[in-house]
């Protein structure tokens, strides 16, 4: 199957969390696989961050040569220290075999929150002004203030949840306030998880009561003759303000069919209805654990 490269809408990424479980050839050989993948469809964009540190060795190892892929990090944690947040973002550029990247987003935008936040945006802006790092910025979450830290310390990028059932900062207008600012807005967890996809009797026990909601808007999705990947995806990389929608997957064929997925044509649907409002189901932090 010809893939065609995705241009009209939001720019399409590829997380990588999952790119530090893979061992030995095997798990490499799917690595390249994915990149192998990705590249002729114009998926260049590849997220990853310095907490995983095998996913960026691999992917040193793994990168067809020459790249066409470009590269976001992320910061370890603030209670680490300055000097290791700084020694760490250099030590990504060196595992993943770059001279520099796109991107160096603070982890965790709570960092920014408190007394070290100007000093640790300072080492940031410090990287960037040495051609390290192309744009800096941060990832938040929903209770992160994410439009007043912007205004604060003026980004390049940041990167937050957002998708079909999770479409809290959407409605409280931090999606569309970032866009005015000049801020890339990345939106991640557009499938929130997978929970859209999960059987509901796989549900682990903190999300039964959001069982009923999934399976209603499973039947409306179905009943308005919408694949719900294909939904998750057209919701995401429809939004006018998002620059780019990053999407894990665990194998060559979830990117295919991701990819696929994505040159559909986008469904018809009334989004606002298609939410969630169980707020444990919305914070992946409070389930996943137990999920898997």
């Amino acid at each position: 199957m010809s893939l065609t490269p995705v241009s009209s809408r939001a720019r399409l990424g590829l997380g990588t969390a999952q790119f530090a479980e893979p061992r030995g050839r095997g798990g490499e050989a799917e690595i390249r696989a994915m990149l192998d993948t990705a590249a002729p469809a114009g998926l260049t964009l590849v997220d990853t961050a310095a907490a995983y540190g095998d996913a960026e060795r691999a992917l040193g190892r793994c990168w067809p040569f020459p790249s066409p892929f470009s590269v976001i990090t992320r910061t370890v944690r603030l209670s680490e220290g300055l000097d290791r947040i700084e020694h760490r973002a250099r030590r990504s550029l060196e595992r993943l075999g770059i001279a520099r990247a796109e991107g160096l987003l603070v982890h965790s935008a709570e960092d920014l929150h408190g007394p070290d936040g100007p000093a640790l945006w300072a080492r940031l802006e410090r990287l960037r002004g040495e051609g390290l790092f192309q744009k800096i910025g941060f990832s938040a979450y929903a209770e992160d203030e994410a439009a007043k830290l912007a205004r604060r310390y003026s980004p390049d990028i940041v990167q937050l949840p957002v998708s079909m059932l999770d479409q809290r900062l959407i409605a409280d207008g931090t999606v569309e306030r970032l866009a005015e600012q000049g801020v890339e807005v990345h939106l991640r967890s557009v499938f929130l998880k997978g929970l859209l996809f999960m059987d509901r009797d796989a549900l682990p026990e903190c999300l039964v009561q959001a069982g009923p909601r999934l399976s209603r808007i499973r039947r409306m999705l179905a009943e308005a003759g919408a694949d719900p990947l294909q939904a998750a995806l057209s919701f995401a990389l429809d939004r006018p303000e998002a620059s780019a929608v990053i999407v894990g997957v665990a194998s060559a064929a979830e990117l295919r069919a991701v990819i696929a997925a994505s040159h559909q044509p986008s469904p018809r649907l009334d989004w606002a209805t298609l939410s969630l409002d169980d707020t444990t189901a919305l914070d992946p932090r409070q389930w996943v654990s137990s999920a898997a």
